[in-house]
């Protein structure tokens, strides 16, 4: 197939690529911008959950637990988020008895406890929706970004984008390369090959006295060269959140040791409502399993991070920060236990244990912005500005050769 054939291919296919998932690329291009500094905008906007961190020492997840199981005792308790500094996380499903405790909590989704007294800081919703008020406003924004506020479709839809966002990478690497090789005369030298650099060049650089149209083409080019393997990065590490099971996984085993995360276990026949251990044994027993594998993997545990019941597949998934983490907060060492005998299902060490989960731990990371410090967050919010740029710029040029060329017909 003739070069020019091909060239003629990929410009098609960035075209029709890059308009289906415009829309897309600027809603997880705004969030994203947002959610870089999530913890930040958290305290700003809901100072009353996430209040400025306080002295004392904070309580232990049993004892979180336990006051949690108190507050809400018609409650379904699945998870004891402890990794934030200045508060605690509970998520639970309201109980569906009829009493007063269940009229209260009806509706509500998570509970704020201080980390320290255990005290009630507040609840808010977390269900799907627009926002109804400041205390969820946070919440729409990360799951506009994660599946567009639309659950399970949100997810495949953004999934199938974030896979053609792979694809449209390489496209347009390819279409910013030179063509084929030119010359020039030279009074000097005579016809000279100009350098492939200097025919490549060109791409990289942006003139800015030039037409809209020209300045527009340029900043699209060259704002997607200068930042093309973090663009890769996050349509990859999209393609990971949002399609992992179907592509990313088979994917990424094809090349290296991956092992299956918890979610990828079968889920049981009946959903598990009463646990054989309750949230306190559950949590000494991970504990145990947790010390006595951190000495015989070699590494060191930092402090924990949640609990999570998976009533689905009845497992409790204990997660902390130890020295084989790499995020700058919170952590992914994870060991998951049977919810009813204690048995150790799973341990994942986000490195040194298997090359492919070091990999997506780092994929994960970056995404989040959650590595190299305050310069990288800055960074990541700054190229979720850029993405919407990049999709309005596409979508100009394309505007802009329509209209020429309906005109001229």
């Amino acid at each position: 197939m003739a070069a020019s054939v091909i060239r003629r291919i990929f410009v098609l296919l960035h075209r029709y690529i890059g308009l289906v998932i415009t829309l897309f690329l600027i809603t997880v291009g705004l969030t994203g911008c947002l959610l870089a500094f999530q913890p930040e905008l958290n305290r700003l906007v809901t100072p009353h959950l996430f209040p400025a961190e306080r002295g004392g020492r904070p309580l232990d997840l049993a004892t979180l637990a336990e006051r949690a199981q108190r507050i809400l005792p018609a409650a379904q308790i699945n998870l004891i988020d402890v990794g934030a500094p200045e508060t605690v996380i509970v998520r639970y499903e309201p109980g569906k008895a009829a009493d007063a405790e269940s009229a209260v909590t009806a509706g509500y989704h998570e509970l704020f406890l201080d980390p320290v007294s255990g005290v009630e800081l507040g609840r808010r919703v977390a269900g799907t929706g627009l926002p109804t008020g400041m205390d969820n406003l946070m919440p729409f924004i990360f799951r506009l970004h994660y599946n567009l506020s639309l659950g399970d479709l949100g997810m495949w839809l953004l999934g199938i984008a974030a896979l053609l966002w792979t694809i449209d990478c390489f496209v347009s690497f390819f279409l910013t390369l030179p063509a084929r090789g030119r010359t020039r005369s030279s009074p000097a030298t005579g016809v000279q090959r100009r350098s492939y650099w200097m025919r490549w060049k060109p791409a990289w650089l942006v003139k800015w006295q030039a037409s809209a149209f020209r300045l527009n083409f340029d900043l699209h080019r060259a704002g997607g060269l200068w930042t093309w393997l973090a663009l890769l990065i996050y349509a990859w590490s999209s393609v990971y959140m949002n399609l992992h099971d179907s592509v990313y996984a088979p994917a990424t085993r094809l090349f290296l040791d991956y092992p299956a995360p918890y979610w990828e276990l079968p889920r049981r026949e009946t959903r598990l409502e009463q646990p054989g251990l309750d949230w306190l044994q559950a949590v000494g027993t991970a504990q145990r399993l947790m010390a006595e594998q951190a000495v015989a993997q070699g590494f060191t545990l930092d402090k924990t991070v949640s609990m999570r019941l998976d009533r689905a597949r009845h497992l409790y998934i204990y997660q902390v920060r130890s020295s084989r983490d790499i995020q700058d907060r919170r952590g992914r060492t994870r060991l998951v236990l049977d919810a009813n005998t204690g048995e150790m299902k799973q341990l994942h060490l986000p490195t040194g244990q298997h090359n492919g989960l070091t990999v997506t731990m780092w994929l994960n990371a970056l995404h989040d912005a959650n590595v190299f410090g305050l310069p990288y967050r800055i960074f990541v919010s700054m190229l979720g500005l850029l993405i919407v740029m990049l999709a309005s710029t596409g979508v100009y040029v394309w505007w802009k050769k329509r209209r020429a060329r309906t005109s001229s017909v």
